[in-house]
């Protein structure tokens, strides 16, 4: 039997409004100076496509509007709702204060594999993504309630940070979809 792919009429996609009012998934991103802003684009569309709550933009991460996030959010920007934050320790300690478990994507020692990370469906989680160098700052690493690793088994154990965070948002929703059914 042959496949027709879909058309954009055919995929129901919400409005602005829609989405908006819609339930998110408990899932905040954190965006820890991030320098590419088709990364960040990337980042907003992804967060997007999971029904995400928040995403904090930190440090040297632009904002929107920009035309170089615009090309690759192609829209997200003004669905998924964000906000600037200079200091990304200070967010991870308010976070913290308001009972949000923080976990840093990172490869760090104690790290738990994203594999065997399993969500609390009752509680908010927030999930830090860094530089595209450096990753997510040490003091940021310190500070969170825990650290998660995308298992690798390549040469590179290195992946874009718009690929990361695909990964675990992907990941991290589908664990907490799967709880609810």
């Amino acid at each position: 039997m042959e496949k027709r792919k879909l058309r954009n009429s055919e995929l129901d996609r919400k409005s602005v409004n829609e989405f908006k009012e819609a339930k998110k998934t408990p899932i905040i991103v954190i965006l820890d100076n991030v320098r590419s802003l088709n990364n960040i684009g990337s980042v907003f569309r992804t967060a997007d496509a999971f029904l995400i709550q928040k995403i904090y933009l930190c440090g040297i991460t632009a904002q929107p509007p920009h035309k170089d996030i615009q090309k690759t959010a192609l829209g997200a920007t003004e669905t998924v709702a964000w906000e600037y934050v200079e200091d990304s320790l200070e967010l991870v300690e308010k976070l913290k204060s308001e009972e949000i478990k923080v976990y840093s994507i990172e490869q760090a020692e104690g790290a738990i594999m994203l594999n065997d990370f399993n969500p609390d469906n009752d509680k908010i989680c927030a999930v830090v993504f860094g530089n595209e160098v450096k990753g997510v700052q040490q003091k940021v690493v310190s500070k969170s309630d825990g650290v998660i690793e995308i298992p690798q088994l390549g040469s590179k154990h290195s992946l874009n940070i718009s690929v990361s965070t695909g990964v675990v948002l992907w990941d991290l929703f589908s664990k907490l979809n799967l709880k609810n059914t």
